[in-house]
C-alpha cells in the first residue's frame, strides 16, 4: 500500500495518542480491579502505562486505519470481588472512563493553550503546528476508543456490562458469540455499520469537548 509523505506523518503523529488511548484504558481497567480486590492484573504486570504490556497487533492496526480499536484485554478474577456482579461493572466501564477523562484532559489543555500560548498550535495564526495535530489526534482516539469498546459485542467491554444484567439462560450462548466477536467486529467496522453505530454518539461527545475548549480559549 503506497502513503504520500502526507498520510505517513499523519500516521506517526496519530502514534502518540493511540499509545496513551489504548495504554490507559487497560492499566484503568486493572487499576480499579486491584482497588476492589483482584491483584490479577498486578501479578500479570498490566499495571502499568507502558504500551508493550497492553497493545494487540489487530486493535493497534484497527486503531491506525478506522480510529477504533482495541488493545489486549487485562484479565481479572470475579472471585476476588466482594460485589462481584456490581465490580465486574466498574472494572469494565473504567476503560472508557479513562478514555473520556483523556479527552476531557486534553480539551482543557488545548482550550489553555489557545488562550495564552497559541504559538504552540498555529503557525501565523492559521497552519496547524504537528503539536496540533497530535492534540486532536490524543482527543479523537480517546472519545472513539471509549464509545467502541462500550458497544455490547463480546469481548469489548459492553458485553462484560451486558452480561451482568442477562438472564443466567441466556450467558452461555451469549459468551458463545464471543468466539466469533472480533469476526462480528471486523465485518461491521469493513462494511461501515460499526461507524454509523458510532458516529452519532461520537459527534456528540466530541462537539461537548469543543465547546469546552471554546470556552477555555475564549473563542
Amino acid at each position: 500500500m503506497n502513503y504520500s509523505n502526507t498520510g505517513i506523518v499523519e500516521m506517526l503523529l496519530r502514534i502518540p495518542g493511540l499509545l496513551w488511548a489504548l495504554s490507559f484504558h487497560e492499566f484503568c481497567h486493572g487499576w480499579v480491579a486491584y482497588k476492589l480486590g483482584d491483584n490479577t492484573a498486578e501479578r500479570q504486570g498490566r499495571l502499568s502505562l507502558n504500551p508493550l504490556a497492553h497493545l494487540d497487533p489487530v486493535g493497534t492496526l484497527m486503531l491506525i486505519f478506522f480510529r477504533f480499536g482495541w488493545a489486549r484485554p487485562v484479565q481479572i478474577n470475579s472471585r476476588n470481588f466482594r460485589k462481584p456482579k456490581r465490580d465486574i461493572v466498574l472494572v469494565s466501564l473504567a476503560g472508557a472512563a479513562g478514555n473520556f477523562l483523556s479527552a476531557l484532559a486534553v480539551a482543557i489543555f488545548y482550550g489553555l493553550l489557545a488562550r495564552f500560548f497559541p504559538y504552540f498550535l498555529f503557525s501565523g495564526n492559521i497552519a496547524m503546528t504537528p503539536f496540533h495535530m497530535v492534540m486532536m489526534d490524543m482527543l479523537l482516539i480517546n472519545v472513539g476508543l471509549g464509545i467502541f469498546n462500550l458497544i455490547p459485542i463480546p469481548p469489548l467491554d459492553g458485553s462484560r456490562v451486558l452480561s451482568v444484567f442477562l438472564p443466567f439462560s441466556w450467558l452461555r450462548g451469549f459468551f458463545f458469540l464471543e468466539r466469533y466477536g472480533i469476526i462480528i467486529i471486523l465485518a461491521l467496522s469493513l462494511s461501515g455499520i460499526m461507524g454509523k453505530i458510532m458516529e452519532p454518539f461520537f459527534g456528540l461527545a466530541v462537539s461537548s469537548l469543543f465547546k469546552i475548549t471554546s470556552l477555555i480559549g475564549g473563542a
